[in-house]
């Protein structure tokens, strides 16, 4: 079993668990963006989140939303990003699904998901969205 976090969930790597349910283990990431840094995931080894069986993503994301909370008050926090680094251009190095709780505070210097990309012209909402629902079998 090659994958790390496979190895945690297993118990074959130690780590400071914060949670541990039946589909999910969540544990503070070694090489944390702030104290309190948890990464949350399914005990399933998944590269990819949209790969992942329906409950097994309602039993991920059950865990996020149960843990968001505590991460933020037991860190004096003042809020939480939550995020998920989706496939390997996106900066995964993990081919494991997994979703970051990491504390924030006013003034970190960290900033938000829309300082990702610069800002500039993008494609016409319409035709963006009419693509996605045309991949996805005509969604509205």
């Amino acid at each position: 079993m090659a994958c790390i976090f496979c190895r945690i969930v297993a118990g074959e790597i130690p780590a400071e668990v914060v949670l541990r349910e039946p589909d999910v283990v969540a544990f503070l990431d070694i090489q944390p963006l702030a104290d309190g840094h948890v990464v949350v995931v399914p005990r399933a080894h998944v590269a990819l989140l949209e790969e992942l069986e329906p409950a097994a993503a309602e039993a991920l994301f059950r865990a996020v939303v149960r843990l968001a909370r505590p991460v933020r008050e037991a860190l004096g926090a003042a809020g939480t990003t939550i995020g998920v680094n989706n496939g390997e251009a996106t900066g995964q190095t993990i081919p494991h699904v997994h979703v970051h709780i990491v504390p924030r505070r006013e003034g970190d210097g960290a900033g938000s998901v829309h300082t990702i990309f610069p800002r500039g012209a993008r494609r016409p909402l319409g035709e963006v969205g009419e693509a996605i629902r045309r991949a996805a079998g005509g969604l509205t």
